[in-house]
């Protein structure tokens, strides 16, 4: 019987996971099995879900909103990583049915930013716009890689001075930000069609933006960011799938090749 994994979300139904697991395991010359479970948004009835879904011969499960935080709390033993986002995006069964937690969200950014787009992080100044979960996801991974700085900003500004003072970076308001290397959007403004509230001056100097969020064509992110003099921009594609691959690792002991599946999928997405 192939090997079964799922991904957990509400709402689930646009999920690429299935997709991309099963390029993958296609890489390993191996026959998964890679459902999505819609789960009812309770601890109660997320936590009953991925129980009955180990109970059932599960061996990994990738967690996607509103779950990541429910998924952290369940874990039995927790990565380093994970414990730093405060959230969880990838379960793996261990013996005696204990569940680990790890997040691979931060180490997906980063992996396409220095391999997929061959940008060095070190010694360049970031800046984050976003101060929520997909930002506190991404700061441990991004501060390994020794850049210059890491700044913070935030509509509201307290919660970006929140996530400064837990990671020893910096915070900033929208109205006092400078000149970045690489910028970072970690809202969703996107999906409403909009971008964050930041000053165009600070697309100057500007290496890459990279939104988190990605679509068939530019998001309204990155066309702000290269109207205003970003020398490229990326949408967060790759990093949906090289998250994948780091979670496809941990359950399987197989490091899968990332570029091909993303350029499979923007494929598919463009069709």
């Amino acid at each position: 019987m192939a090997a079964q994994y799922t991904v957990f979300g509400n709402p689930i139904a646009h999920s690429k996971s299935p997709q991309i697991h099963t390029l993958f395991a296609a890489q390993q010359g191996a026959t998964i099995w890679y459902e999505r479970i819609l789960v009812e948004n309770s601890p109660q009835h997320f936590q009953a879900a991925v129980r009955q879904f180990f109970a059932q011969g599960g061996l990994g499960a990738n967690v996607t909103v509103p779950f990541k935080q429910y998924a952290f709390d369940l874990a039995d033993e927790l990565s380093q990583r994970a414990q730093a986002a405060g959230a969880v995006n990838t379960l793996i069964l261990l013996p005696e049915n204990r569940i680990r937690g790890d997040n691979t969200d931060g180490v997906g950014l980063v992996h396409d930013i220095q391999h997929n787009l061959t940008f060095s992080l070190q010694n360049k100044k970031v800046l984050i716009i976003g101060a929520g979960g997909a930002t506190r996801g991404v700061i441990l991974p991004i501060a390994e890689q020794n850049p210059a700085s890491i700044t913070v900003a935030n509509r509201t500004h307290s919660k970006a001075i929140e996530l400064a003072k837990q990671f020893g970076i910096q915070a900033a308001e929208f109205a006092d930000l400078q000149q970045y290397d690489i910028i970072i959007n970690a809202t969703s403004s996107g999906l409403q069609g909009d971008v964050p509230d930041v000053p165009a001056r600070v697309f100057a100097g500007c290496q890459l933006a990279y939104d988190m969020l990605y679509a068939a064509q530019p998001t309204p992110f990155m066309q702000f960011a290269q109207q205003n003099g970003a020398a490229q921009t990326a949408d967060g594609l790759g990093m949906l799938v090289c998250q994948a691959a780091y979670a496809f690792e941990l359950w399987r002991d197989f490091v899968p090749e990332t570029a091909s599946v993303i350029a499979q999928m923007r494929e598919n997405m463009n069709a």
